[in-house]
């Protein structure tokens, strides 16, 4: 007879997750150290998918004024990051299902700093700044005209570094629905930078 409770495969090690345990137990200083490590991250997404940077920072807060409300539910299921950006998700689709903010987004970076690699061609020497710009702010209209699942996939997968799996817990989705979401905002950004993409060829 086979041993039907053999475990499975072992679950990564989740220090945030760590980190929360002991916030749902009022320890401080591990708040302060989850506040610290995640506020930017978080104001970054949300400057991004709200295309206001002028409000991410106090959605940021939101964002964790939530989780310190919520420690107590906290449950270890999946990974901080995963609990952390659904938080933020659905205060960031309340706030710009309250107002518009369309055209307003910043150009995207990813944690480091560093440009995100979406299709975006690059200009050379001349007007190209010129037509940088231009081209920055196409893709700053084409972002927040997106489908806020698509969005929210894009910009978790591309800019914050999740894996399809977290992506789809934070949406409520299956992997392969998130590849799906991935390439069509791709393709929709691809369509909108149709005439740049050509101008480079």
């Amino acid at each position: 007879m086979t041993d039907s409770t053999e475990p499975g495969p072992a679950r990564r090690p989740d220090p945030d997750g760590e980190l929360m345990a002991r916030v749902r137990r009022g320890d401080q200083a591990a708040y302060r150290a989850l506040y610290e490590k995640h506020l930017a991250a978080v104001a970054r997404y949300a400057a991004r998918f709200t295309g206001n940077p002028a409000r991410a920072d106090e959605l940021a807060q939101d964002v964790f004024l939530q989780v310190y409300r919520a420690r107590e539910r906290w449950e270890p299921r999946a990974k901080f990051t995963t609990w952390l950006y659904t938080i933020a998700h659905n205060l960031c689709l309340n706030e710009v299902r309250r107002f518009d903010y369309r055209g307003r987004l910043d150009p995207l970076e990813t944690p480091d700093g560093e440009p995100v690699e979406l299709p975006d061609p690059r200009a050379e020497a001349g007007d190209a700044r010129v037509s940088g710009l231009e081209l920055e702010e196409r893709l700053r209209a084409l972002l927040v005209e997106l489908p806020e699942t698509q969005r929210t996939a894009l910009l978790l997968s591309r800019v914050e570094g999740l894996r399809y799996e977290e992506i789809g817990d934070v949406l409520g989705c299956t992997e392969q629905a998130v590849k799906s979401l991935i390439f069509r905002a791709t393709r929709r950004l691809k369509e909108g930078l149709k005439e740049w993409i050509q101008d480079e060829r």
